[in-house]
């Protein structure tokens, strides 16, 4: 019997693997309780580790007959301040605050802190307000000489050893990729990730030189736009530009909510949510989702809200992060996730699209795709569509259209299967075409689908596929069929 939570839900949930969160036991229940995809943080722990995790991961979804996706997330140039020597100071609204590159490491004190990215004193000018710990302590830039930035204290608060810096409106000059990061991409024929997250991207050419990087290593991978620099999207264009040269994009509200304020994210996460869906690209709303959960058993009503929100806004994931990675009940915030998903799936909004009305179709396969949505939204009885698919291209199409069906992905290639994981309605599934003929090939796909309870007898089914099975790109048949 296949799992109806899953195939309900259309929404998938991407959950961050950690100490709370690693062992195969929990790894088998959050595949149970909804578990698209597991997020392994590059932050932490290393390749061997990591490694280890997306073995079990893959055993435990085999053994569930699941197919999840494995999403690698590098660290990229996160600028932190040095340490203290007493682990963290007080700091006090108007006092004077130095940070100083040329302090040692560990011997930051009440009065000045070192940090280690010099680079940051080329972006930064007297006047500039430096957003230190998430924004929770703040500090205007009075001058600049090197090694050190003189600073009055906006606000004042706990500061903690190696807390993050970001300037406010963005424009910290770093490269997406960094010496770590380029370390991480050569151990990922170990992990053989289906998604790679390049984290802090400004430019095109750090997601070029990503998949670059990635052709050796782990060359089937989708990449995975970050989007978390102010500057991005202020920048239409260059959002765009990125957005195009992307697989997807991450909605990382963390560092971003710093640059441009809480306000200000609202329409920015609906904006990236809907130009991604426009151009075809799978975007995942991440970072304090249900973070109260870390430590109770259920969310706040405002939490569900949340996650109920860039449902209805047609993202195609919602990522958990300290949740499952540290929480004390990763499963129980998996399955509220869950629950909230379905609840704003409900809702007639999240079932109407006017998606693509007025645009011509590039190609048969994109024609294909959206005239098989709108017959299964408009005609009765039809309770799916099946997609025989080779690269994973028409699901992924298909999914950009809003409807309550589900879109069976069938696939021989596993990779593929993986990859589809992250598509908003699509249920990926291992089907061999090629072990049946041509003449066989629709009723023995309706075979399966029934056998296995997707479907029942007498439902009306839309089956698209090519004339020549195998290669990719070669969608040109739709039908509509009775099983």
């Amino acid at each position: 019997m296949p799992p109806t939570v899953q195939i309900n839900r259309r929404t998938k949930i991407v959950a961050t693997v950690g100490p709370a969160s690693r062992d195969k036991s929990t790894i088998a229940k959050l595949i149970t309780a909804g578990v698209d995809v597991f997020r392994l943080n590059f932050s932490h722990g290393s390749a061997d580790e990591h490694a280890e995790v997306a073995r079990v991961v893959r055993e435990e979804a085999k053994a569930q007959q699941r197919y999840v996706g494995i999403l690698a997330d590098l660290q990229g140039p996160k600028i932190r301040i040095s340490s203290f020597r007493n682990g963290s100071v007080d700091l006090v609204t108007g006092d004077r605050f130095i940070l100083d590159s040329s302090v040692d490491e560990r011997e930051g004190d009440e009065r000045r802190v070192g940090f280690a990215y010099e680079a940051m004193l080329s972006s930064l000018s007297p006047g500039d307000v430096l957003l230190l710990d998430d924004g929770r302590v703040r500090l205007l830039v009075d001058s600049i000489e090197a090694p050190r930035i003189d600073c009055k204290v906006l606000v004042g608060g706990a500061l903690g050893s190696r807390k993050g810096i970001n300037k406010l409106g963005g424009g910290i000059a770093a490269p997406a990729l960094t010496e770590k990061d380029l370390a991480d991409i050569e151990s990922f024929g170990k992990v053989k990730p289906d998604f790679v997250a390049v984290s802090f991207v400004s430019q095109v050419s750090d997601i070029e030189e990503a998949r670059s990087r990635l052709v050796a290593h782990a060359k089937d991978a989708s990449v995975i736009a970050k989007i978390e620099r102010a500057e991005v999207v202020a920048d239409s264009q260059l959002l765009e530009s990125i957005l195009r040269a992307s697989d997807g994009v991450m909605v990382a509200r963390g560092d971003l909510g710093v640059e441009v304020g809480d306000a200000e994210l609202i329409g920015i996460q609906k904006n990236l949510i809907s130009l991604s869906r426009k151009l075809d690209r799978i975007v995942i709303t991440a970072t304090q989702m249900m973070e109260s959960m870390i430590n109770s058993t259920m969310p706040t009503r405002a939490e569900v809200f949340d996650v109920a929100n860039a449902v209805l806004d047609g993202t195609d994931a919602v990522m958990l992060s300290a949740e499952t990675a540290v929480g004390d009940y990763p499963v129980n915030v998996v399955r509220a996730m869950a629950d909230a998903a379905l609840g704003a799936e409900r809702h007639p909004v999240a079932r109407t699209s006017g998606y693509r009305m007025d645009r011509e179709f590039p190609n048969a396969k994109v024609a294909i795709a959206m005239a098989a949505m709108y017959a299964a939204n408009h005609l009765q009885n039809v309770r799916g569509i099946a997609c025989l698919t080779e690269s994973g291209g028409t699901p992924l199409l298909m999914s950009r259209l809003s409807s309550g069906l589900p879109i069976f992905g069938l696939s021989s290639n596993v990779r593929t299967l993986a990859r589809l994981s992250l598509c908003r309605g699509v249920v990926p599934l291992f089907f061999d075409a090629e072990s049946f003929g041509q003449d066989n090939l629709e009723t023995s796909a309706i075979e399966f689908l029934t056998a296995n309870e997707y479907v029942c007898k007498g439902d009306s089914l839309l089956l698209t596929r090519g004339e020549l099975m195998g290669v990719v790109g070669s969608t040109n048949m739709m039908k509509i069929l009775i099983c």
